[in-house]
């Protein structure tokens, strides 16, 4: 029996990496951008590994190092996910790097990240 689970959860994994505008995820079912995003984006680790690629191509190996503690299939997965939605690009030597699209949400989460600075030193 526990084959069987097994196997029906990798068999549903691609599905799961499928993630972007127009695909249902978690709070929407019409897929609005997003809600697609925050659900993205709120995934173990993916806001991590779009930090750790703001200036540097990082191959699979540094990457996992800069995220210390990650293990190396959370960090396929996100990798997966992050590029199937459109955030990441590989260059020629396989190193991960923000895609044109990753780098506009970098720019779009500055106010957040402003306010968040403010919140944390209590103003």
């Amino acid at each position: 029996m526990l084959r069987m689970s097994k196997q029906k959860s990798s068999a549903s994994k691609p599905e799961a990496q499928a993630v972007g505008p127009g695909r249902p995820a978690r709070g929407t079912r019409t897929g609005r951008p997003l809600l697609v995003a925050f659900d993205l984006l709120g995934r173990r680790w993916a806001l991590r590994v779009l930090w750790e690629l703001r200036e540097d191509h990082l191959g699979f190996r540094a990457l996992q190092q800069r995220c210390g503690g990650m293990s190396s299939s959370v960090l396929r997965d996100r990798l997966a996910e992050l590029h199937g939605a459109g955030l990441l690009e590989t260059d020629d030597a396989g190193r991960y790097a923000l895609s044109h699209h990753g780098l506009a949400l970098l720019e779009a989460l500055k106010p957040l990240s402003s306010w968040a600075e403010a919140w944390g030193a209590g103003a």
